[in-house]
């Protein structure tokens, strides 16, 4: 829009898909737009109040949340500022909401609502209705929508609700989160649609917290959730991981104080500062619910200069309860609430709020934050069970990898080792080892499965490809060995599958299920010489190793043998040839080769070969990394496999 006013209205429109996610993410878009329209000074703009700010956010959430459950496609948003219309008197925000199933009625559109008991998934036109000046449905080819107009300023002539013909008359000035609040003599469904303001403020806390996990994040984000919102300030505490029972009381000796939010910045070190002298005390008897704690008067002497009594904020949901005229302007006391955070049995930590010039928290309040209370500690403790997790399994890595790659005379290495699971065990694995004098072999396999299973493999695997290799049996003899080896281990694990479920009378694990060991494995050795190196090697079911010549001629090296662990008594051989200065040895495991984008794969049409052809004239890690790149780029989606792969070039 022009700056005097002429031109075209101010319009922003986006798409979103039909997925749970799609409501929060309009409200979001439409409180952007609304700020971003004030801030470029936008002549309409200015009288855009936060009680239409609430009304807009509230609106687009009922109809996106429509679209998505009744529709069931992806959903267009339209949201711009209108001129008035010849019957208006003002300006006008205009919203619109289109689906691609016109077919499919709106909640409320036509029929009787729901019979009591029905879970409900978005109120549609009643809310349109109370929230907009004026409302529509228009369809098109393949699409319908529903929109709606909404005053820029001034305020709407009393009216009765249609669908609440028993209810008492909604003034258009009520805030959307007053029309939300709790009104006596309401049916069951009548206070669910009631309080959809708070639920729709813990539905998008719960998406926000169940995405963490890291605890310290958890605290962080629970702060800034609440402080303006719900309270002038907030502090978490969080009690140590270790496990066991809850104590009687939370906020004791020894908790560590994660978190302080307040409205103004330049508090927050003085609050810090008092809180850690003095924690709160939260008894066991209290439960769940909230605790009156002292007020910490000495840090916010100086008044809290918070919010007013209705809750505002920018971005995600909005929640208004009114707690009291003028609060939070410049009282130096104020009401301040404790609430344990507990999950499982065991004490997590606990959760402060206070706000200024109250003498009590409203119930609704209360209520609400121990509602949030609970999210915050189940993802709390999401985010402790990840980390112990994460740690067994990098403790297990390490264990299953070596430390450190052997460094051979007359041969530079690059490796790129990749897990799909970050910080988790993989199935590929890796090694390069001296396996005695003037000897040293090489091996990268790749287990069948993931997790656990395939750690099992593994840390049978590495250990004695290294015994073996350094007992000095041949490559094709450890190949022979190792077979046998995971053959027997199979048996075994399925005899003791077949006694579990024998003792369990049938049921349990099944022989043929998680006892299965195949390994695809290439393992060779390498034995330097002057001019040269001496490679002997062995394929067994894993794509084939690339030899890259100077002159940037590429060919196989190695033929294809039997996955070990598959047949018994099976008899491997081996190749050997000479890997002279400047040539390459390529080695990757099936992430690389079967890295897929629809259903082309990058080795389709040799195009390993042509990717390591390109690579002539470099160095072993620079080889490693440019074919680590070309792989990730061939898909814009992340690797659905674990990635490995080890270059050898002689000196």
């Amino acid at each position: 829009m022009d700056p005097d006013g002429s031109g075209p209205p101010a319009v922003v429109r986006t798409s979103l898909p039909g997925n749970p996610l799609a409501p929060a993410a309009a409200r979001r878009f439409v409180r952007a737009a609304l700020a971003d329209w004030t801030e470029l000074g936008v002549p309409a703009a200015a009288g855009i109040t936060d009680r239409l700010a609430d009304d807009s956010v509230l609106l687009v959430s009922e109809l996106v949340t429509n679209a998505v459950v009744h529709a069931g496609t992806a959903v267009d948003l339209l949201c711009r500022l209108d001129d008035a219309l010849p019957d208006e008197s003002t300006e006008a925000l205009v919203i619109e909401v289109s689906d691609h199933h016109p077919s499919r009625a709106v909640r409320s559109e036509q029929g009787p609502p729901p019979p009591s008991g029905t879970p409900e998934y978005g109120r549609g036109l009643q809310l349109v209705a109370t929230l907009s000046g004026s409302w529509g449905i228009t369809y098109r080819t393949g699409t319908k929508t529903v929109w709606a107009r909404l005053p820029v300023e001034g305020v709407r002539a009393a009216q009765e609700i249609e669908s609440y013909a028993t209810e008492q008359a909604l003034q258009r000035g009520l805030r959307a989160a007053e029309i939300l609040a709790p009104l006596p003599k309401r049916t069951s469904d009548d206070m669910e649609w009631a309080n959809r303001g708070a639920l729709t403020f813990l539905a998008e806390a719960s998406d926000l917290l169940a995405g963490q996990f890291d605890e310290d994040m958890v605290a962080a984000l629970a702060g800034q959730l609440l402080v303006p919102r719900l309270a002038d300030w907030c502090a978490v505490w969080l009690e140590d991981a270790s496990e066991g029972p809850a104590r009687g009381s939370v906020g004791a000796p020894g908790a560590r104080l994660a978190r302080v939010w307040h409205t103004s910045e330049h508090r927050i070190e003085e609050l810090r500062r008092v809180l850690e002298k003095e924690p709160p005390r939260v008894p066991e008897a209290a439960g769940s619910g909230a605790f009156p704690v002292p007020w910490p008067g000495e840090a916010l002497a100086g008044g809290v200069g918070g919010a007013s009594g209705g809750v505002g904020g920018s971005g995600g949901s909005e929640v208004t309860v009114v707690v009291a005229e003028g609060s939070g302007a410049s009282g130096s006391s104020g009401a301040a609430l404790a609430y344990r955070l507990t999950a499982g049995g065991r004490a997590l930590g606990t959760l402060l709020i206070g706000r200024a010039g109250l003498v009590r928290f409203p119930d609704e309040v209360t209520g609400l934050v121990e509602d949030f209370s609970r999210r915050v500690a189940l993802a709390i403790s999401t985010a402790r069970r990840y980390q112990r997790q994460a740690n067994i399994s990098q403790v297990l890595q390490r264990g299953l990898l070596p430390s450190k790659v052997a460094e051979i005379p007359g041969v530079e290495s690059g490796l790129v080792y990749e897990p799909r699971d970050k910080g988790g065990p993989g199935g590929d694995f890796y090694d390069v080892f001296q396996a005695g004098e003037g000897r040293w072999c090489f091996a990268l396999g790749d287990v069948q499965g993931k997790g656990p299973e395939a750690a099992v493999v593994i840390g049978l695997a590495r250990p004695w490809l290294r015994l073996l290799a350094r007992e000095g049996y041949q490559v094709a003899e450890v190949m022979d060995r190792l077979n046998q080896l995971l053959l027997d281990d199979a048996t075994e694990a399925a005899d003791a599958a077949a006694a579990v479920v024998a003792v369990a009378g049938g049921q349990g694990v099944p022989p043929d299920g998680p006892t299965s060991r195949f390994l695809s494995l290439l393992y060779g050795e390498l034995v330097p010489y002057e001019g040269g190196v001496r490679c002997t090697i062995a394929c067994a079911g894993h794509p084939l190793p690339l030899l890259l010549s100077p002159e940037g001629e590429v060919r196989e090296a190695a033929t294809p043998q039997m996955l070990l662990g598959v047949v018994d008594d099976e008899t491997y051989t081996s190749e050997a040839f000479d890997l002279r200065t400047g040539e390459t040895l390529l080695c990757v495991t099936d992430g690389v080769t079967e890295r897929r984008v629809g259903r082309r794969q990058f080795d389709d049409g040799n195009g390993l070969a042509e990717a390591l052809a390109g690579c002539a004239g470099l160095d072993a890690p620079l080889v490693a990394e440019r074919i680590r790149r070309l792989v990730h780029e061939f898909s814009e989606r992340p690797p659905d496999d674990d990635l490995a792969l080890l270059v050898l070039r002689a000196r």
